[in-house]
């Protein structure tokens, strides 16, 4: 591709190369650079590109893209934010993948991943077409799944998938957009179909630092789109349709004005079941997992498709025979007359939610395994103490990923918040103990909850990830207490 296609609609400040020459790829990685590519110096939380822009140089780069000039002789484009620019440039050298698709996209701090598997669910059995998705637990080309690093992958990645997508015949794309990806510009230039809000509660003031930021980042996404869906139960509902510009479908199960509106519910251990109201048309709805939670994720989607165009009455089939999401009150069968469930609850809300849904059903006690993860909001971590020891019976405090914290030092800002709380707590440091003494102390009835993981396969220690796969340590209890 020409430089002059590639920087289209690109606010270049300063063009000190040849416009007319063809560059071979982009990168943004100085490792990944292949000769003949434009490299894309992109300031990062932790190094700034324009320092490797000599070894992209080394590695065979015909062009730099960045915002100050670089210090050796080498073509360049001069540009005032680069990682704008890397939006942008994506788009143009995947050819603009979205212009021809529907993209959904799924913002909120909990529940995102649910909600953007029941659509892509429903689409599929309702349509009978394709279906693409990126998300926290993985990217899929259609039945095709691909690993995933973070919820919303840089912009480069972001063009590419949907490329690909668009190849394989895909008609649709479902995003699990984040608050990092809106800020950053992860996803500048899509023009969604349809944006879901689902909830909105305390996290990432790491990086957002304020309440006010994080929902201002959230807010982006109701200028992409045709269509807003908004929980009209959440309290920032009203300021996110107040700062969107799109048509806005609401969705409740408290208040008769709403779009669409869950009537008669009734939530059972293993799903939940309620009537779907919108504009007099009624059906009846039943999704295959436990909690409150699952009704609003269940109301998220629906109200999503019928935006699509799909019916009430096909959504309410094709949400009968939705697969659960592995990580989400995801039930680990085990030979005990006790319960264990996995979950992702990482904030004081998700702890919250999946805990209160748990207490709904479980016959025994609540048995509450839960850390908090490394270099990210320190500030959340005593109320997610809190939530789980004024929830649980038993809490067990652990390590998450603590990935470059010391894991004694997380779990001495979790504790604080469990003072006063009725539930007894143990603190084991090693999570793959701390599982075996969640097992060992479990009775008839209980219910064990593993939170914090949910589909991650590993725990990032000290800067490295080393496998841990909940499940595994699950079935190699069990395993070893056959052979005693």
């Amino acid at each position: 591709m020409k430089i002059i296609e590639l920087l289209s609609n690109v606010n270049v400040i300063k063009y000190a190369c040849e416009q007319d020459m063809e560059v071979t790829g982009v990168s943004y990685d100085s490792r990944k650079v292949e000769p003949g590519n434009a490299f894309v110096a992109v300031a990062g939380f932790r190094t700034d590109g324009h320092r490797y822009i000599a070894q992209a140089v080394e590695k065979g780069a015909a062009l730099i893209v960045c915002e100050t000039p670089p210090e050796i002789s080498v073509p360049y484009a001069l540009v005032g934010d680069s990682r704008l620019a890397l939006a942008k440039i994506s788009d143009n050298f995947f050819q603009h993948p979205a212009r021809d698709m529907k993209i959904v996209g799924v913002t909120g701090t909990n529940g995102k991943t649910t909600v953007a598997t029941l659509v892509k669910s429903v689409l599929e059995q309702a349509t009978g077409k394709q279906v693409g998705m990126m998300g926290t637990n993985a990217n899929f080309i259609g039945a095709q799944e691909l690993p995933t690093e973070r919820t919303t992958p840089e912009s480069y990645e972001v063009f590419r998938l949907l490329r690909q997508m668009k190849d394989a015949g895909c008609e649709y794309a479902v995003m699990e957009v984040s608050s990092h990806a809106l800020a950053l510009d992860r996803v500048y230039g899509i023009q969604f179909e349809t944006g879901v809000f689902t909830n909105f509660s305390r996290d990432h003031l790491d990086f957002h630092e304020t309440m006010e930021k994080y929902l201002e980042a959230k807010s982006l996404l109701f200028s992409m789109c045709r269509y807003g869906v908004v929980n009209l139960d959440d309290g920032a509902a009203e300021k996110l349709m107040k700062a969107g510009s799109c048509q806005f479908q609401t969705y409740s199960a408290k208040s008769d004005g709403a779009d669409l509106v869950a009537k008669n519910i009734n939530l059972k251990a293993d799903r939940v079941e309620f009537e779907a109201v919108v504009e007099g048309s009624i059906s009846r709805i039943s999704l295959g997992i436990p909690g409150m939670f699952s009704v609003y994720n269940a109301l998220a989607a629906t109200a999503c498709c019928l935006t699509l165009g799909l019916s009430l009455a096909d959504i309410s089939v094709a949400m009968r025979h939705a697969p659960g999401v592995k990580g989400r009150a995801e039930v680990v069968p085990v030979p005990a007359d006790y319960t264990v469930i996995i979950d992702y609850a990482h904030s004081p809300d998700s702890v919250q939610n999946i805990l209160k849904a748990v207490r709904g059903f479980a016959k025994g006690r609540v048995i509450a395994l839960f850390g908090c993860g490394g270099d990210r909001d320190r500030t959340k971590r005593p109320l997610m103490g809190k939530a789980a020891a004024e929830l649980a019976d038993y809490c067990i405090v652990t390590s998450d990923n603590p990935r470059s914290e010391d894991p004694r030092a997380i779990i001495e800002e979790i504790l604080p918040g469990m003072k006063g709380a009725k539930a007894s707590a143990a603190v084991i440091d090693d999570r793959r103990a701390a599982i075996v003494h969640a097992l060992d102390n479990a009775k008839a009835g209980d219910v064990v909850v593993l939170m914090g993981k949910g589909h991650e396969t590993y725990q990032e220690i000290d800067g490295v990830k080393r496998h841990l796969d909940e499940r595994e340590e699950i079935a190699n209890y069990f395993a070893g207490k056959e052979k005693e």
